[in-house]
Formats: C-alpha cells, structure tokens, sequence
C-alpha cells in the first residue's frame, strides 16, 4: 500500500475546549493537511521534542527511547495504519537483531518518538485521501508556534468557541465552513467539519 510521508507544521491550542490541541501534520511533496486532536500531555511530550528542551527529569518517551537505545532497538518509521470514528491509528515499525516489527501506538505518542528518533512519518495514501484537508492558500509564514506553554513562542490568547452540531448544515455550507476554519487556522474545528463530511460519504 502506497505510503505518504508527513511532516510536523504546527500545534495549535483549540478552540472547542479549553485543554485540547492539534498537531498538524502536513504531506512533505503536497498541499494537503492532517490536524489530529490531541491532549495536553500529549501535546507537551511533541512540543518539548521539537524545541530540543530536555526536562529535568526524563518524560516517558524519552524512558522509552533511552530503554529502546539501551536494547538496540532502532525506530525506523512510524506510520499511521488507519482511521476509525474519528481515531487515528498508527504502528511503530523497530528493527531488532536485524528483524523488523510492527507495535501498535496511540498517534500522539507515535509522534513524540519519531521526533525523538528522527525518524519519518508516514500514512496510507488512502487514509489521507479521505482525511487530510487541502490547503488553498499557503499562509504568509510557515513559521512553527507552539502553545505559549509549551514554547518560549508567545502566542495570542483566542477566545472559546461553543460546540456546534454540523450535521445541521448542508454540504456546501461544510464546506465553506472547513475553509474558514483553515483561513484562520482553527484545524479542531477543520477536524470537526471533516469527520462530518467523511461520515456523510459512507
């Protein structure tokens, strides 16, 4: 099966609820985006990583790759294996004594290790055919602001939204909806709005 590569573009703080983040996953020779919905754990263990901040006491990822360097066990890629109400699932493939195997992992910490590792990401091409969101426009800067408390990057407070029920809406109104989420990059509620859409083409 055809395997696309991903890269990290940004976190972003959501905007449905107050504790949640995305982390945005963007296709390396492409357009198309992929915000997965992440907690702030989580979002904490990929931030870290990515701004090289080692903490005073190691997280559980990097127990993780401390123990799999201890072992001799290599993390060669990560690639997510499948989409399912709404849930992203993802298989870290390790190489051991030469031979390769596949372990089951949630995204999120699928994520915080492949940075660790300095390893690829990879998905479906069918996965991200049904699931990734295509970007219009390219912003001004591509510029990587995390969470200001996540980052030395400051970052604008935004305002809560209410949870809205998009069943309601039509097709068309969905999808001038997914294009303003991304305008102003809400990518929760661009996740929100294509789930909807994907459960509509079922």
């Amino acid at each position: 099966m055809k395997k696309v590569e991903l890269e990290i573009i940004n976190i972003t703080q959501g905007f449905t609820q107050h504790h949640s983040y995305a982390v945005v996953l963007g296709e390396v020779k492409g357009k198309r985006r992929l915000p997965i919905v992440i907690g702030a754990a989580e979002a904490q263990a990929i931030a870290v990583a990515i701004e090289n901040m080692p903490p005073a006491r190691p997280l559980t990822h990097d127990l993780f790759k401390t123990m799999m360097d201890t072992f001799n066990i290599f993390l060669s890629e990560v690639v997510i294996t499948n989409l399912m109400d709404g849930v992203f699932y993802s298989k870290l493939i390790c190489i051991f004594n030469g031979e390769e195997h596949e372990i089951d992992s949630r995204t999120s910490d699928a994520i915080a290790l492949a940075i660790r590792f300095s390893c690829p990401i990879y998905i479906y091409g069918n996965i991200l055919e049904t699931s990734g969101i295509v970007l219009m426009e390219e912003p001004e800067s591509e510029e990587s602001e995390l969470p200001e408390e996540f980052s030395t990057v400051s970052s604008t407070a935004k305002p809560e939204k209410e949870k809205t029920d998009y069943s309601i809406y039509t097709q068309k109104e969905l999808e001038k909806l997914i294009n303003d989420a991304l305008v102003n990059e809400d990518y929760e509620k661009a996740a929100a709005i294509r789930d909807e859409l994907n459960k509509r083409e079922k």
